[in-house]
């Protein structure tokens, strides 16, 4: 029912337009544009578009386009590691949609990329974030006390973990 398909401009209006969810920018990181214009949609598919090999893909629920996932892969000494980061638009919550997401990118980046870790940072309010990692075989490493600042708020992130070791 969910799958992971590459980015195509076909979405684009519908990808700004989930993008611009209050709820979503809160729970990500503050370089995300916001308002996230046409402009910024644009840009940011063709700039996926380039990769040869993806490493975000745009989730589908019922042949629907309903959010993206992806990973970062790090760099120097933190090159077999990955950053995770996802979003499913408002409509479409309350469907199991990321946790299914979820298990199909890590599966993905395992198998695609010369990684052994996936993380994800979660802000201390998102509970609902944490417990659709966790349900994913992620465990809590770590809680980095007062590591962010959203919207004036000084908060603790949840670094969330996944090692390729560790998988079924």
């Amino acid at each position: 029912m969910v799958a992971l398909r590459e980015y195509t401009l076909d979405v684009v209006e519908a990808y700004a337009s989930y993008r611009n969810n209050k709820i979503i920018f809160d729970n990500g990181y503050d370089k995300v544009p916001n308002p996230f214009t046409l402009k910024d949609a644009e840009d940011f598919i063709n700039l996926q578009t380039d990769k040869a090999i993806p490493e975000r893909k745009l989730i589908y629920w019922k042949d629907q386009f309903v959010g993206e996932i992806g990973i970062t892969i790090n760099t120097d000494v933190f090159r077999l590691s990955a950053e995770m980061g996802y979003f499913i638009a408002a409509p479409f919550w309350g469907h199991g949609i990321a946790s299914e997401a979820i298990k199909l990118m890590v599966d993905y980046s395992f198998k695609t990329f010369e990684i052994i870790r996936i993380e994800a940072g979660v802000f201390s309010f998102n509970k609902a974030s944490m417990r659709v990692l966790e349900k994913n075989g992620f465990y809590l490493e770590s809680i980095k006390k007062d590591a962010v600042i959203k919207n004036g708020v000084i908060l603790d992130d949840y670094i969330w973990v996944q090692l390729k070791r560790k998988r079924n």
